[in-house]
């Protein structure tokens, strides 16, 4: 190969090349993946109940995320003064998209579950890309005979509507699905608040399901250790990020917006704190809708929350 700095590698600045998450490099044989983390896109709205435009989340988190793979060395944070993920130490692979098929709700999410267990079958850590928040219940589905999980969930909705006009399989249903689930062993529900999609009755359900559920300003009360206090010791955590969590006025692409949310350090603090006690399993980060947010901005903020949380779950492992 010719051309200036060669010599050194590519520079590969992020808007060249192949838009995978990190520019990381592509698998599509999923059973002969060999990474610390394998990422996955399931672009599945038709669970929405306002406006759609989910399906295009995965694809528009990918872009996003290109703006944050400078170096080969990984990124050095002053603050807490450690080279999270580097290159040589942590390996992520991006997975592509589950096969999703339009108007049919109860394939693409066996679709999806069988997808993520698969990538659990290589020892890898999956990362999934919403879409809507229903996909979270196949992806919990996934972990099945694995052992036992504690949901953490940061929402702006509980998300545990049983069954509403027949429908028990969309965007506000994924937590009670996962609360009929042997191995989903409680829930901690972060950010809940305003006009919700869950009614009186369906919190009254999650609390005798173990659920810890608190709204913002009651996380900012307690601060971020006081909020993880409340998760039993040594959980297995699969974490769940809808998007919507955080305020419109930094995530304003998104279906269901909801003002007074989460600003971006009320959660990295707690996802940081969290790695300290616990195994995080899984993670999903759902319900970016990029039509509603021209300047990319949501975007950003999803690539950036995972790409941080990342760092912090592997350095916690020693890497």
């Amino acid at each position: 190969m010719t051309g200036h700095g060669y010599d050194r590698g590519r520079l590969d600045l992020p808007f060249v090349g192949h838009c995978t998450f990190g520019k990381r490099p592509p698998v599509s044989d999923w059973s002969a993946i060999d990474a610390d983390v394998a990422v996955l896109g399931v672009p599945f709205d038709m669970g929405t109940q306002y406006r759609s435009g989910a399906r295009f989340g995965p694809r528009a988190i990918r872009e996003a995320s290109t703006l944050f793979s400078f170096g080969h060395a990984g990124a050095y944070d002053h603050e807490d003064d450690v080279v999270y993920l580097p290159l040589d130490a942590v390996t992520i692979v991006d997975a592509g998209d589950v096969d999703v098929i339009h108007t049919d709700t109860a394939a693409s999410h066996a679709n999806t579950e069988a997808a993520v267990r698969t990538l659990l079958a290589q020892d890898t850590l999956p990362v999934i890309l919403g879409g809507d928040h229903s996909i979270t219940a196949p992806n919990i589905a996934a972990f099945a005979g694995m052992g036992p999980i504690h949901i953490v969930q940061i929402d702006a909705h509980l998300d545990f509507v049983d069954e509403r006009h027949g429908v028990r399989y969309g965007h506000g249903n994924p937590m009670r699905r996962a609360a009929e689930m042997d191995h989903v062993s409680g829930f901690t529900q972060l950010g809940i608040r305003n006009v919700s999609s869950t009614a009186k009755e369906g919190y009254a359900d999650a609390r005798s399901q173990g659920s810890t559920i608190l709204s913002v300003r009651q996380v900012r009360r307690l601060g971020a250790s006081s909020v993880l206090a409340s998760i039993p010791d040594g959980a297995r955590c699969y974490v769940t990020i809808d998007i919507d969590g955080f305020d419109p006025s930094i995530a304003p692409g998104t279906g269901t917006p909801s003002h007074g949310g989460f600003l971006y350090y009320d959660v990295m603090e707690i996802l940081q704190g969290l790695v300290k006690k616990h195994e995080v399993v899984g993670i999903d980060l759902v319900e970016v809708a990029p039509a509603y947010d021209p300047a990319g901005v949501t975007s950003f903020l999803a690539a950036q929350v995972l790409l941080n949380f990342l760092g912090y779950i592997f350095h916690a492992r020693g890497a």
